[in-house]
């Protein structure tokens, strides 16, 4: 799918959906805060949450007194719903309006975060670009961690063709610079009561490209 019809499906169906009428919604983003825990962050830990779109991570995240979180979705609408739904704490998040396939990064994350994006590129060049940015917005020793549909999930969802993996074929997918480092499944129940199959997988960013051995640029939050 080119970019432009990308943003415009996504567009589309935040503008004519409520955040709780979308089959990923979820009140309590358990697993992905469960393994943000394990990770070891703290307050200060820089997070990026790669098409966040109107997920409640985010606000989970304030309530922990997290302060260096940054949002990343292609869809305005998603975001301005977020915003608004946290209200004054909206102003402590970095929001970002673009597609991970297209976006460079300026700073470099401890936790990139990832449910449900990823699995949406069902192009091998979009998966490339993916990949190509992920390793210049992890810093070395940093982690990922990404939930896709699992083997057994989903072959569709909003209308669109997905991709579905194990974690080893996440992990080969993502190349050797990542090392799969744990992994477990969930059953996602949808607002209507399907349940959904998902593998989140968490890899740690393992090599340092020639080209990352200048220090990045120190990221700027709300606030700082």
């Amino acid at each position: 799918m080119r970019r432009e019809s990308r943003r415009a499906h996504w567009e589309k169906v935040y503008r004519g959906k409520g955040e709780d009428e979308v089959s990923w919604f979820e009140e309590n983003p358990a697993p992905s805060l469960e393994l943000i825990a394990v990770l070891g962050a703290t307050s200060e830990t820089l997070i990026i949450d790669i098409g966040g779109g109107a997920s409640r991570l985010v606000d989970h995240l304030c309530d922990r007194g997290f302060r260096a979180i940054t949002v990343l979705d292609l869809s305005e609408a998603a975001l301005a719903a977020a915003r608004s739904r946290l209200g004054e704490r909206a102003a402590r998040v970095r929001w970002i309006v673009a597609d991970i396939t297209a976006w460079r990064p300026t700073a470099t994350y401890e936790i990139w975060h990832d449910r449900a994006a990823f699995h949406f590129l069902t192009e091998k060049h979009d998966r490339a670009a993916y990949v190509a940015h992920l390793s210049e917005g992890l810093r070395a020793g940093g982690h990922a961690i990404i939930a896709t549909f699992g083997p057994d999930g989903p072959e569709r969802c909003s209308g669109l063709p997905v991709m579905r993996y194990s974690p080893e074929s996440l992990a080969e997918t993502l190349g050797s610079a990542f090392k799969l480092v744990s992994s477990r499944r969930h059953e996602h129940t949808t607002p209507w009561g399907s349940r959904q199959s998902f593998q989140f997988s968490v890899f740690r960013h393992v090599t340092e490209e020639p080209w990352r051995r200048r220090e990045a640029p120190a990221h700027r939050y709300p606030g700082k």
